[in-house]
C-alpha cells in the first residue's frame, strides 16, 4: 500500500444514495463493503462524514435561524450518519469506534488524540462525528484537522465526481480532469476542492488531498494502492 493511515472524508450528501434525503441502507452497505477492503489491507482509517443529507447549518441560517443554533445541528446530523456508518461497518465484522467532538457519553467516546491513534494502532476503524465541535467550521476543516492530529498520510475526499476538473463536470461537458495540481495551481485557477480554511491548513501542514470518485466499486482500494484514480493535491 502507498499509505499507511489516512482519513476518509464523506458528505453527508453521500448516504442519500438515489434518495431526496436522508440514509440508503444500500449505499451504506456499499461503502462498508469498500472500507472492509481496504481494513482487511492493513489500512489505519479514520473516516469524517457531514450531516448535509439530514441538515446543514448554513441552510438552516440561510432561512432565518440563528447561525450558531443551526450549526450546532448540523453537528447533531454528522452524529446521526457516523452511528448509521458505525451500525454498517460493524455488519460487515469490523471494529470500529465513534469519537465524538460534543460530549455525548452514552453513544459515542469523547475525541482524545491519544486514544484515538491507539484505536487505529489496533485496527480499529474510527469515526469522528461533531465536526470540530465549534459553529462556523465546515466538517471538512473537521477533516483537515483530525487528519493532522492523527498523523494521516492523506486526506482522501471521496465525492461522486472523479477528481478535480477546469469545471464541473455535470454542467461542462467539455471540462476536463487533472491528475495532480500543487496547492498554488488550484489557488490561481480559483477549483473548488475545499472550502479555504480547510485547504489552507492542508497546505501549511503539507497534507496531500486525493479526490476521487468514493461511488465507483474498486476506487478506495486503488488510491490505496497508488493507482491513478482521481486527482491529487501536494505542495
Amino acid at each position: 500500500m502507498k499509505y499507511k493511515r489516512v482519513l476518509l472524508k464523506l458528505s453527508g450528501e453521500a448516504l442519500m444514495g438515489t434518495q431526496n434525503y436522508g440514509i440508503d441502507s444500500k449505499r451504506l452497505k456499499e461503502y462498508a463493503n469498500e472500507i472492509k477492503d481496504v481494513v482487511e489491507q492493513g489500512l489505519q482509517l479514520a473516516i469524517v462524514i457531514g450531516g448535509g443529507n439530514i441538515f446543514r447549518g448554513v441552510s438552516g441560517a440561510a432561512a432565518g435561524m440563528d447561525r450558531v443554533q443551526a450549526d450546532h445541528m448540523g453537528m447533531l446530523a454528522t452524529v446521526i450518519n457516523a452511528l448509521a456508518l458505525q451500525s454498517a461497518l460493524e455488519n460487515e465484522g469490523i471494529y470500529t469506534r465513534c469519537m465524538s467532538a460534543i460530549e455525548m457519553n452514552k453513544i459515542a467516546e469523547p475525541f482524545i488524540r491519544r486514544r484515538a491513534i491507539r484505536h487505529l494502532e489496533k485496527g480499529r476503524v474510527v469515526i469522528f462525528a461533531g465536526g470540530t465541535g465549534n459553529p462556523y467550521f465546515t466538517t471538512d476543516t473537521a477533516a483537515t484537522l483530525r487528519a493532522i492530529e492523527i498523523d494521516a498520510d492523506a486526506i482522501l475526499k471521496g465525492t461522486r465526481v472523479d477528481g478535480i476538473y477546469t469545471a464541473d463536470p455535470e454542467k461542462d461537458a467539455t471540462a476536463t480532469r487533472f491528475e495532480s495540481l500543487s496547492f498554488k495551481e488550484v489557488y490561481e485557477k480559483g477549483l473548488n476542492v475545499m472550502d479555504m480554511t480547510a485547504f489552507t491548513l492542508s497546505q501549511e501542514n503539507n497534507l496531500p488531498i486525493i479526490v476521487f470518485d468514493m461511488n465507483k466499486p474498486g476506487n478506495l482500494k486503488k488510491v490505496i494502492l497508488g493507482e491513478n484514480v482521481g486527482t491529487i493535491v501536494t505542495n
